[in-house]
């Protein structure tokens, strides 16, 4: 029986929310139990944001993530905040455009992806997280299941922003295909 717990963090604006909630459904696809609770400071955009997930095989009895086993850190403020809670062997994903400085930690596994310099540079500045959502799914073996990974987006993405769907989607590719 497996349980993981992630914690997207970031500035408000984002896609922290957005994300959390993509991974809920990629966990509900696959049978999973789920928890998404979304946390956010008052002033929303350019405010902080986080959002924990829980996905398990048995039922979840409590959707607050303290110790998370993924940390996908956005800006700075979250990696100083976040940091020192990931448990152990844990991971967490680094979006290394906006955040220059090293994990201190040398009992983790980390990633250091420039995800808001790769959402830029093709021309889709409001997807970082999806490609940084795409490295964790790639890392994770996940994303091999493509119609699972386009199931949970067709969730999360709104029917008038339909046309989102492929762009989404080739923005976790790019992600999950980043080796650097």
């Amino acid at each position: 029986m497996k349980t993981t717990q992630y914690l997207f963090a970031g500035f408000g604006g984002q896609g922290i929310l957005f994300s959390g909630k993509f991974l809920a459904y990629q966990g509900l696809n696959e049978g999973k139990n789920v928890s998404w609770l979304p946390s956010y400071g008052p002033e929303m955009r350019g405010g902080t944001a986080s959002c924990s997930v829980i996905i398990s095989d048995i039922p979840v009895g409590s959707p607050i993530v303290s110790k998370p086993d993924v940390l996908i850190a956005m800006n700075l403020p979250s990696l100083d905040k976040y940091e020192d809670s990931v448990v152990p062997g844990g991971t967490i994903y680094v979006d290394s455009t906006l955040i220059s400085r090293k994990v201190k930690r040398e009992d983790v596994t980390v990633y250091y992806i420039p995800a808001t310099q790769m959402a830029s540079d093709n021309k889709t500045p409001t997807l970082a997280n999806m490609i940084m959502m795409g490295k964790v799914l790639g890392v994770e073996g996940t994303f091999d299941e493509e119609e699972k990974v386009v199931a949970a987006l067709k969730k999360v993405i709104s029917a008038k922003r339909a046309d989102m769907l492929e762009v989404n989607l080739n923005a976790m590719r790019l992600g999950k295909d980043y080796q650097g």
